[in-house]
């Protein structure tokens, strides 16, 4: 039987090794140190937001949101912050209680309700700091369609390698979570 010497049978050589055990752990820390900044980061900025304007930083992107959208309705505020409406409903509860929103029921159909900033609500956002809709979404929506695209990808693979994953995270707010 004649003996197979050629590179593949042989496995990778000295100068084409794979990642050793230590240069791939070392990129993991590297990733792991980036996810840190990232959580920081956005931790940083809601407690800037809370100390600057008084309100919590998914509060601040609902009040930028009507601010911009006057007369918005629940559902539409629930998708532009990409959250469960039951928790749009709540945070509209909040900021009504705050006296930084106000609900109005127009027209024939009593059930649509259109929400508007009072002048609290619109003091309250000259007060915060920018971004407004906060630092993960700004930074998010300034990435090219393409490098999210890919970004989406690679973080599907990463949440696909989780043993323990929370699927109904997606439609909670960041500020939320602990």
């Amino acid at each position: 039987m004649k003996k197979d010497n050629s590179r593949a049978a042989r496995g990778p050589s000295i100068l084409t090794k794979p990642d050793s055990g230590v240069g791939r752990h070392r990129k993991m820390l590297t990733v792991l140190a980036q996810f840190r900044i990232l959580f920081g980061s956005i931790r940083q900025h809601y407690q800037r937001v809370e100390q600057r304007s008084g309100v919590t930083g998914a509060q601040l992107w609902a009040l930028a949101h009507v601010g911009r959208h006057p007369g918005a309705r629940m559902g539409e505020l629930a998708r532009a912050l990409a959250i469960h409406p039951s928790t749009a409903s709540n945070l509209v509860r909040r900021l009504e209680s705050l006296a930084l929103v106000s609900r109005r029921r127009s027209g024939g159909d009593q059930r649509t309700v259109q929400l508007y900033l009072t002048g609290r609500g619109e003091q309250a956002l000259k007060r915060a700091p920018q971004p407004l809709i906060g630092v993960l979404q700004q930074a998010l929506s300034q990435l090219p369609a393409r490098r999210l695209e890919v970004l989406g990808r690679h973080l599907a693979d990463l949440i696909g390698a989780m043993k323990v994953k929370d699927l109904r995270a997606r439609t909670m707010l960041i500020s939320h979570m602990q």
